[in-house]
């Protein structure tokens, strides 16, 4: 047992934070929808910042990160506000609308988007098996959002249009939030690079809420308890664990293998949403995530 751990060690880390982001979007869904999605934001940020400083702090003797030069904090920091700000403002907005499951699985869009992000910013080479990859995973998106058109319209959505469209949003916020990561980050440590992004986002959250006056909105969410334990909860399996196992998961195996099984949360989050939200899912919807599943896998192995 303890050689196919040694063996397998990146591998077991990649499943265990597909396991840990199942955990972080149910309970995010949950806060969301007794406080808020944009108290829960904010609040969670805050939380990561005390989690990661305290993980670097163990790890490197210091709480906020060290030795990043000025190229570094603007693009980590541009990063930051992408991905938290704008495309977890919108993911987080779509778990209230349409729920954990359904923008998890959209969010299974974030790989393919980074890879074409990434030729058009990067320079990185766009193969065929990268666009079949998105092909497929929309095909498998498509199978679960979409239902029998009615009379008189071609396309009918099964679910609100506008929690596909934040959804979505969230995946490309998160995707190009990943390239800018990998530009900005060279060869500068991961984890203070996620602490770079994360104080980037929580700065980015306080002056828009200075903004549109939402701080009392916040305050009062600290008070909510059932909700600041669901955050806690999220905020826990996120920003901390998660993070620390996607990190170990990419040392120990390569990005690909990795990256295909951190991606399966879209399937891994059908039996909670059935069991503690109560939620119907057909076997249609349960093969149209396998069938998104398989897109990410093409989009690395092939």
């Amino acid at each position: 047992m303890n050689q196919f751990i040694t063996e397998h060690l990146g591998e077991l880390a990649a499943l265990v934070t597909a396991v840990c982001w199942t955990f972080t979007s149910m309970s995010f869904e949950s806060a969301g929808k007794k406080v808020g999605s944009m108290s829960v934001n904010i609040i969670r940020l805050f939380m990561a910042i005390a989690l990661l400083g305290t993980l670097q702090y163990i790890r490197f003797g210091y709480f906020f990160p060290e030795g990043a030069d000025a190229y570094q904090w603007f693009w980590l920091s541009i990063s930051g506000l992408v991905g938290f700000v704008i495309g977890d403002m919108l993911l987080f907005q779509a778990f209230v609308v349409v729920g954990a499951r359904i923008s998890m699985l959209i969010m299974s869009l974030s790989p393919p988007l980074a890879a074409l992000f990434g030729w058009i910013l990067l320079g990185e080479q766009l193969t065929m098996a990268h666009i079949l990859g998105m092909t497929v995973t929309m095909s498998g998106i498509s199978l679960v959002i979409l239902g029998k058109p009615s009379k008189g319209k071609r396309i009918k959505v099964k679910y609100p249009l506008k929690g596909i469209l934040l959804a979505f949003g969230g995946a490309t916020g998160q995707g190009l939030g990943l390239v800018l990561s990998k530009y900005g980050m060279g060869d500068y440590d991961p984890a203070s690079a996620t602490m770079i992004r994360v104080i980037a986002g929580t700065i980015g959250f306080s002056v828009l809420f200075i903004f549109t006056g939402h701080w009392p909105k916040v305050i009062k969410a600290l008070s909510n308890g059932a909700a600041m334990l669901r955050i806690s909860i999220g905020a826990f399996f996120g920003p901390f664990l998660g993070v620390s196992f996607s990190l170990l998961a990419i040392k120990y195996t390569t990005t690909g293998v990795a990256s295909t099984i951190m991606s399966i949360v879209p399937v891994l989050i059908i039996p909670p949403a059935i069991l503690l939200f109560k939620e119907r899912v057909t076997l249609k919807e349960a093969v149209g995530a396998t069938i998104a599943v398989l897109g990410v896998i093409v989009l690395f192995w092939f």
